[in-house]
């Protein structure tokens, strides 16, 4: 009888301890990182729009604790008649806590443009937001490459660096990308036709398909760097993300995630590592290390085919509607 309770015992210890070690979520950490402002579709929206998606977007960062540093693209201020109010809306997220980062002034490509003239355009990238920092004695600490483009070749890239740190930047790697902004564009449209069930279709893909890249990114970065960094999410200032970036924020606590500020997370070890990456294409760190190592990524989900599809038809092209919506 003993004997029995004591097998018993033991047989109740390892179910409690199996049920918890499937209960028990990894311990993750990422830092939120928003491209494109003040929207990515600016050049379709009047300014009241963009208001209205910004405070929507912040609010559901703010409430949620969620630190942030938002990209700005200062040419996408200048809509004549509204430069004021589109100023304003990048003010907003300093009023609501968050950081600003420099994203160039036109969204030029280093691999596209050369070096001289993208060195311009970072530098026209900073007179409105360094104006709306000097009040609070500051400047962007931040740089993130539009397209992700670092350059075609070694030296171009050196440079671009270089430039870069005596300016007083720190470039924002990349290492979460679901592509956000394809889903963006078709809801944009989507939404613009009040067409709700196609809206409720582009949200259920766009969170299948991310929460699908989180587990592809975390295994790559076990596979090449031994253990999961503290990882960095790209994401765009669209309609999009204010109606359902609280989801998003669901599936990474699903996965194990709390959020923490781009300055803590690029305090982790990887984010030093020998990078030499250059190509007619930009991508994201994880590919980086690989390639520096001299691996080939490989696995990552496919974008829908619907979804790109329907890019094409609609002639999407970085999340900008380029065909007549009616706003």
């Amino acid at each position: 009888m003993k004997r029995f309770a004591i097998l018993l015992a033991s047989l109740c210890t390892l179910s409690f301890v199996s049920a918890t070690a499937q209960n028990s979520k990894p311990s993750r950490q990422v830092a939120v990182t928003i491209d494109d402002l003040p929207a990515g579709m600016a050049d379709r929206m009047p300014a009241a729009a963009i208001t209205a998606m910004t405070a929507k977007l912040l609010g559901t960062l703010r409430d949620q604790k969620i630190p942030a540093v938002g990209f700005v693209n200062e040419k996408k201020i200048y809509k004549p008649g509204e430069v004021d109010e589109r100023i304003k809306a990048l003010q907003m997220w300093l009023d609501y806590g968050f950081e600003l980062g420099n994203h160039t002034f036109s969204h030029a490509s280093l691999n596209q443009v050369g070096l001289k003239a993208w060195e311009d355009d970072v530098i026209q990238g900073e007179s409105v937001v360094n104006l709306l920092l000097a009040p609070r004695k500051t400047k962007m600490r931040y740089f993130r490459h539009p397209y992700l483009d670092t350059g075609r070749d070694l030296l171009t890239r050196r440079e671009a660096d270089r430039f870069l740190v005596e300016r007083g930047y720190r470039i924002a790697p990349i290492t979460l990308d679901g592509w956000d902004w394809m889903f963006a564009g078709l809801y944009e449209d989507a939404k613009a036709r009040n067409d709700a069930a196609l809206q409720q279709q582009i949200v259920k893909e766009y969170l299948a398909h991310h929460d699908a890249e989180f587990a592809y990114s975390e295994q790559l970065s076990s596979k090449i760097l031994g253990y999961e960094p503290k990882q960095i999410l790209l994401l765009h200032a669209s309609n999009l993300e204010a109606d359902h970036i609280g989801e998003l924020l669901d599936v990474l606590r699903k996965r194990g995630y709390s959020f923490i500020t781009l300055e803590d997370a690029l305090g982790d070890s990887a984010y030093s590592l020998a990078d030499t990456y250059v190509g007619e294409e930009g991508s994201g760190w994880l590919e980086h290390w690989a390639i520096t190592q001299g691996k080939i990524p490989q696995g990552a989900p496919p974008m829908p085919q619907w979804v790109i599809d329907k890019t094409k038809e609609l002639h999407l092209s970085t999340g900008t509607v380029t065909v007549p919506t009616p706003y």
